[in-house]
């Protein structure tokens, strides 16, 4: 097994353990769908924490040794994409990166499909691809310019220089940077703050920026009213939709049911 899972309460640690750099192959990828299936599939989850092994690698990304003896990157290495996330649409529940260290490639785009990142102070990103002649077709050429200025993805992208954790916060890119020691408990407090908004709400809110993001505002309101989009109706008229008002004007703590 090269992909390790502990429930920490109700968030899933998943940790990625390939010596000597967490690079990623098919089953590797099939390792980390098949958590993130879990996560999805068992009502006691609310999120997950995904980090490396180690503290010099999250991930090198694509197993280049692998790739050399003949093994083909694309959307077979699991039905969630590239590290069982990358093209993984409807998790229905967040996931936040842990970067213990060097995110390049693969490890960076498998840090961009999460929804949150927290970034040891040591940890660097990059999109090296170019540079052996492919590019990030597992989610950095869609998702880092979507996120930073026009200029910067491309000056990211055709040169594949690294980037330091400090830049990518100053970027937006990740949401927190702190020392590696604190690197675990800041994205399990990340989490926790994250399960005190009621289920439902949490899943509409993935769901509707997912379905939206690149739309015009009218366009995304108009989906947003008359579009298909079952967990923000499920949301609407849910019990947990009455409990919060309710709990506020009661002063107490609202109780979610998930339903």
């Amino acid at each position: 097994m090269t992909v390790h899972t502990e429930v920490r309460g109700s968030t899933l640690v998943v940790t990625l353990d390939v010596p000597k750099a967490n690079a990623i192959n098919v089953a590797t990828s099939m390792e980390l769908y098949a958590a993130f299936v879990e996560l999805r599939d068992n009502p006691a989850l609310r999120s997950a924490v995904i980090t490396g092994a180690g503290e010099r690698f999250f991930s090198a990304g694509w197993d280049l040794k692998a790739a050399a003896e003949g093994e083909a990157v694309d959307a077979a290495h699991s039905p969630g994409g590239f590290a069982g996330l990358t093209e993984f649409f409807d998790v229905g529940k967040p996931v936040i990166a842990a970067v213990n260290g060097m995110a390049m490639g693969g490890g960076f785009e498998l840090a961009l499909s999460a929804d949150l990142i927290v970034a040891a102070e040591h940890a660097e990103f990059a999109l090296p691809e170019v540079r052996i002649g492919i590019v990030a077709d597992s989610g950095g050429l869609l998702r880092i310019p979507a996120r930073v200025p026009r200029a910067i993805a491309m000056e990211w992208l055709l040169t594949g220089r690294r980037i330091t954790a400090d830049e990518a916060l100053r970027w937006g890119v990740v949401n927190r940077v702190v020392p590696a020691t604190d690197l675990l408990s800041t994205a399990l407090d990340l989490a926790d703050a994250v399960e005190a908004s009621a289920p439902l709400a949490v899943a509409a809110v993935l769901e509707v920026v997912r379905e939206t993001e690149g739309m015009r505002v009218d366009d995304a309101f108009r989906l947003l009213r008359e579009g298909d989009l079952p967990a923000y109706r499920a949301m609407q008229t849910s019990d947990d939709a009455l409990e919060g008002p309710r709990a506020f004007a009661e002063k107490r703590s609202p109780q979610w049911q998930g339903r």
